[in-house]
């Protein structure tokens, strides 16, 4: 299986240009996916800078004939022209997909600093490795008490699914609304997580749960024990960071972690402030 994560900054390149097929042509000329984990992704926003409102799921989803696209909008607000403007995380799926969940993740007020909702995609696949569940997010950039709090609230819902994966379904479910699909304990989380490899969010995602589910690791580390993490902001000029770092994750459970073949950063494309980065797992 081979899945890629990128945050696309809604096509808009370091040129300013708002090129969804650019998109499309990089994703395509970095190999042949099975799921794409894609952030920042915008329905209807004429108000984000090059934008002309395009509904970019519908174009991305033209553009993957074959995938199933699962669209989670954290940004749900009127754009006082009688529609909606929606801006949040999607995944292409041309894997089979089971149950999804659309998780908000917590916004609390910050009184003195910007933020924004952030949400968390899930998705059940059927892959060559066995099911799995997908998941992708974009955590807050400005506050890290929020990035903290969001971090706590996945490892939560992960430990959620993993009582879930071991439950039994009762007769009382079968069929209807109450039916309960399978939630495999193993997983791939991947996303923009805001948080350089060497800050404190970094290690918490990746501590033991108390309960013995099974933890995260993450991918790089992994197959480059020991080394730096290879960059994937800052690259090429942008005025978030002021030096190379790492802000883009593909984090395995831990079952998953002797399946891992290969990871890999596109460093050369500016279709985005970030880099894509991509897996395989066999």
């Amino acid at each position: 299986m081979k899945l890629l994560s990128w945050n696309i900054q809604w096509a808009r390149g370091l040129d300013g240009r708002v090129d969804l097929a650019r998109i499309l042509r990089t994703i395509r000329g970095l190999g042949d996916f099975d799921v794409i984990c894609l952030q920042e992704v915008a329905v209807n926003f004429p108000g984000l800078p090059g934008s002309q409102g395009e509904n970019q799921i519908a174009e991305l989803s033209a553009g993957l004939p074959g995938y199933t696209a699962i669209y989670g909008a954290a940004t749900d607000i009127p754009d006082r022209r009688g529609g909606r403007s929606r801006f949040g995380n999607a995944i292409f799926s041309r894997l089979p997909v089971g149950q999804v969940w659309r998780h908000l993740l917590p916004w609390p007020a910050e009184l003195d600093t910007p933020s924004m909702q952030r949400v968390l995609i899930e998705a059940v696949v059927e892959s060559d490795v066995g099911p799995l569940r997908v998941m992708t997010t974009h955590l807050e950039y400005y506050s890290e008490r929020l990035r903290t709090l969001q971090i706590e609230a996945i490892r939560r819902l992960h430990a959620e699914a993993c009582a879930m994966a071991a439950r039994s379904p009762l007769a009382e479910e079968q069929g209807g609304s109450f039916e309960v699909f399978p939630r495999p304990a193993e997983a791939v989380l991947c996303g923009d997580m805001n948080f350089p490899a060497w800050a404190p969010g970094h290690a918490r995602l990746l501590a033991p749960f108390a309960g013995g589910e099974p933890g995260w690791r993450d991918a790089w580390e992994v197959l480059h024990p020991g080394e730096p993490h290879a960059p994937t902001v800052g690259i090429h000029p942008v005025g978030f960071v002021d030096r190379p770092e790492c802000f883009d994750f593909v984090f395995l459970t831990e079952g998953l972690s002797g399946r891992l073949r290969a990871h890999g950063i596109d460093t050369a494309t500016e279709a985005s402030d970030h880099q894509p980065v991509w897996v395989e797992l066999a």
